[in-house]
């Protein structure tokens, strides 16, 4: 073989050397790394280089040159067991090794038969990554996620971020604790290392974003948050690696709303930040609250990929004072939102209720007997008793018994429970009464003879101007009444 001096094999694989180096962002040139990242990666003039960063594994594709001599160079890929056939030195191998380790394997071995071998890897393709995100993520497990190379035989690989792991893994969850993400790495000398990363921070600083870049089997572990700030869940909810906002998901609402039940929310007005899947908008759904709705004292129950679950205490009252869109948080997929009853509330509470968008629009009330005008109302929720009774006309003074009110209420699980009030127009909001009334509420109305209701009704068929006809009734009413009776179907048609 010919003699070459070292300055000249360093001038001609200047180029070569040089074709190896990567755009691939470092830690080291991260602003501002907490003392819990790992070391600095080692820096050449043209930034961090393959070998440096890359371990060489199952897929990848070569180039090995063996340097003036062309009948031992070649292009190989590395088989699953990392292990590469060379000619004259047969088995090498590479796998876990970094470019430039692999290269110094293979000079030793050549150094048996070759006098000072010189050899050059260059990275033609590489394989897919393979990393595991878990923890509070919408789907975690193992993902393959493709190196972005150049054009080219020797293209400059750009690894991927963390951010985009945790984008291929659906998105962090809203229970997350995204100021303790856990990275675990494996090391090119079987080991393994860890280290935290606060994305939490960086986003409240307004720091710009963290191009922290993974390597092949890197583990992501995604902590429960142990602390719920409500104002940081929107922010969350916002961020470009959380979960798709515009998803839709199944909530279920419980309690003192028109229509408890399980409802599938999505988003009604893609991209736009107003429309956010919130409780709200959930109650809505669900009809809006009943009357006596405790709004102060509302519950979130979501459940945890550790399996645990979390409570959320939500405060409407405070979104209606004081405009606390914070109390108005975003809703995760299988969130339960209860709505408790309150023991009582002031009559300009369920004044300033009854406005509120999370409230119905209307309740329909049938007021039936000796109204003025009897039939089906319309009222705003949150209405009282009395007032539904002025709706209808207020007492027929010929023929009511002012005293004595039955009020019939269809509870949501299909009862029905009918109780007798001693009224007094002059009584502020009461239970006993003078009740806030619901849909479908029905006030009946009894003669001033004391007389039961149904022998009232039988009378008013044939009586003239003040009598209630028969279509003043809805029919479903009318069962109502008669199976309870109260009327008597029977003579009614007789008359």
């Amino acid at each position: 073989m010919k003699a070459i001096s070292r300055a000249t094999i360093t001038r001609r694989m200047l180029p070569i050397a040089i074709a190896t180096l990567t755009a691939a962002p470092s830690f080291a040139q991260l602003p501002n790394l907490p003392a819990s990242y790992p070391p600095p990666i080692p820096q050449s003039t043209g930034g961090t280089t393959q070998e440096s960063v890359y371990l060489l594994g199952g897929g990848d594709r070569l180039a090995i040159d063996v340097f003036e001599v062309p009948q031992y160079s070649g292009q190989y890929q590395v088989p699953v067991d990392g292990i590469i056939y060379l000619p004259l030195i047969g088995a090498v191998k590479v796998g876990g090794l970094t470019i430039r380790q692999a290269s110094e394997r293979i000079s030793q071995q050549y150094a048996v038969y070759l006098k000072r071998p010189f050899i050059t890897i260059r990275l033609l393709n590489t394989r897919p990554l393979n990393v595991f995100v878990a923890g509070e993520v919408v789907n975690p497990g193992s993902f393959s996620v493709d190196l972005i190379g150049g054009a080219g035989d020797n293209p400059g690989v750009q690894f991927p971020t963390l951010t985009e792991a945790l984008k291929r893994a659906g998105g962090v969850t809203l229970t997350a604790d995204i100021s303790q993400i856990q990275v675990r790495r494996r090391t090119s000398i079987g080991g393994e290392e860890s280290f935290i990363v606060d994305l939490k921070d960086r986003v409240k600083s307004g720091a710009p974003p963290l191009v922290l870049t993974l390597r092949d089997g890197d583990s992501i572990f995604v902590p429960t948050a142990t602390e719920v700030d409500l104002g940081e869940l929107r922010d969350l909810a916002k961020l470009d690696f959380a979960a798709n906002v515009e998803a839709g998901r199944t909530i279920s609402v419980v309690g003192e709303v028109e229509r408890p039940g399980t409802y599938y929310i999505q988003l009604s007005n893609p991209g736009v930040i107003s429309s956010l899947p919130t409780v709200t908008i959930a109650i809505q759904e669900a009809g809006g609250i009943e009357p006596l709705a405790d709004v102060r004292n509302i519950q979130i129950r979501r459940q945890t990929k550790s399996g645990t679950e979390q409570l959320l205490a939500i405060n409407l009252w405070e979104l209606l004072q004081t405009g606390d869109v914070s109390q108005d948080t975003v809703l995760q997929d299988g969130d339960t939102i209860i709505v408790p009853k309150a023991s009582e509330l002031s009559a300009a509470e369920t004044t300033e209720l009854a406005t509120a968008r999370f409230s119905p629009d209307s309740i329909q009330v049938s007021v039936v007997g000796e109204v003025e005008r009897p039939g089906l109302v319309n009222l705003p929720p949150n209405t009282p008793l009395i007032q539904g009774l002025m709706t209808a006309g207020g007492f027929n003074d010929a023929r009511a018994n002012r005293n004595e009110v039955r009020l019939i209420r269809l509870n949501p699980d299909g009862s029905v429970v009918s109780r007798e009030l001693d009224i007094d127009i002059t009584d502020g909001v009461n239970e006993q009464s003078n009740p806030l009334l619901r849909d479908n509420d029905i006030i009946v109305i009894e003669r001033n003879q004391g007389t039961r209701i149904s022998d009232t009704l039988t009378n008013l068929l044939t009586a003239g101007s003040n009598a209630l006809a028969w279509f003043s009734i809805p029919s479903r009413i009318f069962g109502i009444l008669e199976t309870l009776g109260i009327i008597d179907n029977n003579n009614d048609n007789n008359n």
